[in-house]
Order: C-alpha cells, then sequence, then structure tokens
C-alpha cells in the first residue's frame, strides 16, 4: 500500500474529469471532499446529482443552485464561476422528503463544455444511508455516458454484519449477486464481488470510464488490515479497468489513508 494523502493525486484526477461516485457508505461526504481539494482560483468545480440528496451545509459547499432551467444554470456558471470555486446543482427541492432533486444526465454534457467549468463530480447512487448497497437492475445506478471515472464506494462497518435490509440496501439483490445467504456475516469476498460483479456497483459504466473503488470509513476500524483483505481481493480479480484500490477516511483529514495498486511486472499488470 503506497501512502498517499491527496485525493486527487489518489484517483488521479485530471481537468474536465466527469466523476460519477456509486455505491453507499458516505459517496455525499467523498463527493464534497473531492471538491474541496479540486476548487481552483477562476474555475469552477460542480458537484450534483442524478438521484437525490439531502440539501448541504454552507461548509459543504459555498453555493446550492437550484433550477430546472438549461438557461439559468449556464448563465449563472458564466457570470459566477470565476467568483465561485465550487457550485452545487439541482433542479427542485422535494417536500415530502426534504432532498433535492438532481439534475438530467443530459446537462452534463452542455456543463462540460463551459471553460468556466474544470471538473463535475456526481452522487449517481443512492442508498438510504446504508454502507453497503446491490444495485436495482431495472434503473440503477445513474451514471451519465460522459462519465471518465466511476468510484464505487463501500462502507469497511459493513464488514461482519449480518446480510439484511438494515445493513445493506437491496439485500435480497445483493445476495443473488455475491452468493451470500441472507442473514450470514458479510465477508471482505462478498463485498469484493459486489464491486466486481457486471451487475454489482459498476454496473452501467461507460466503457472508456476508468475504475476505482473505495473502502472508506476506515477511521472506524482499529488498523487498515481489513481494509487491505478487500482491496487485494479485488485487485487479484484482475478486472481490466481496475489498476488501484483507495482506502478512505472521508470525514477526517488527510482523507486518504492510503492507495493499494495492482502489481506490475515487466511493465504489465499481473
Amino acid at each position: 500500500m503506497k501512502t498517499i494523502n491527496s485525493l486527487k493525486e489518489a484517483f488521479d484526477i485530471h481537468p474536465k474529469d466527469v466523476i460519477s461516485l456509486v455505491g453507499a457508505g458516505g459517496k455525499t461526504t467523498l463527493m464534497f471532499a473531492l471538491a474541496r481539494e479540486l476548487g481552483l482560483h477562476k474555475k469552477v468545480v460542480i458537484t450534483t446529482t442524478t438521484t437525490k440528496i439531502f440539501p448541504p451545509s454552507s461548509l459543504d459547499t459555498p453555493y446550492l443552485l437550484i433550477s430546472q432551467e438549461e438557461r439559468e444554470i449556464v448563465n449563472f456558471i458564466l457570470k459566477k464561476g470565476g467568483e465561485l470555486n465550487h457550485i452545487t446543482i439541482a433542479s427542485r427541492a422535494l417536500a415530502d422528503s426534504g432532498k433535492l432533486q438532481g439534475i438530467d444526465p443530459l446537462l452534463i454534457s452542455k456543463l462540460l463544455t463551459l471553460s468556466a467549468v474544470n471538473y463535475i463530480i456526481i452522487e449517481a447512487d443512492g442508498a438510504f444511508q446504508k454502507p453497503l448497497k446491490a444495485p436495482d437492475p431495472l434503473f440503477e445506478p445513474v451514471i451519465p455516458q460522459q462519465t471518465s471515472l466511476v468510484i464505487p464506494v463501500v462502507g469497511i462497518d459493513s464488514l461482519g454484519c449480518v446480510l439484511s435490509e438494515e445493513n445493506v440496501f437491496r439485500s435480497e439483490i445483493a445476495s443473488k449477486l455475491t452468493g451470500l445467504t441472507l442473514g450470514k456475516p458479510i465477508s471482505a469476498e462478498a463485498i469484493a464481488v459486489l464491486i466486481l460483479h457486471p451487475d454489482g456497483l459498476t454496473r452501467g459504466s461507460p466503457e472508456e470510464a476508468r475504475i476505482i473503488p473505495v473502502i472508506n470509513k476506515t477511521d472506524l476500524h482499529a488498523n487498515l488490515s481489513s481494509a487491505r483483505d478487500i482491496a487485494s481481493r479485488i485487485l487479484k480479480a484482475n478486472h481490466p479497468k481496475v489498476d488501484r484500490v483507495v482506502i478512505s477516511q472521508a470525514q477526517l483529514h488527510p482523507p486518504v489513508m492510503g492507495v493499494v495498486f495492482k502489481e506490475k511486472k515487466y511493465g504489465r499488470y499481473i
């Protein structure tokens, strides 16, 4: 495991990256931690969702824009993008849940063309605040096709918990994907399978997108051995798009505890 404390370095993030966060166990916290680090003078980081999120605090974002009008959103960024280094965008407030409705994924293409926009970070999945989830194959996750980096997030606090709806959102689907019986303890292998399964957390990722899994909430464990074990299982599966796993504590500073890389031999990944 390599010691890296910067999220930008850990994820090898470049200007104009569109980053989609999926899974469970701290997506929103990680999204705003990324935005704080990526904010640049006279350039703007956009945070948004294609599902629903709770309204962010002033500590999360300096400005929240709620609008369903593409022209209004674009004009605001053109006028204020040089002054604000971070803008959160939603389409409307939902009175029944208190959450914010996300934007149409098609709007991402337009925002990406704006010179003021340097990065777009999207919460592309919902998990009802559980540490682990499985996506419904009918409509989840909602990853825009412009996405260049997909980050599947899992909470280390799910490890050892009983596989049930109390601990895992869509637990029955998780059971089918992993082969783990409902009511059994969640294993490191089951978490790795849930991340890498074709119908798992990264289902629907664009063909050209990089995939970098995150094992989050490691501050809840006394040591990192469990997180390293999950990372090792993920990398040993030799998924062609996964060359590293980030181990994080997104609520704290530094947010990155380390990065586990796929082993290289003779210039090639093995």
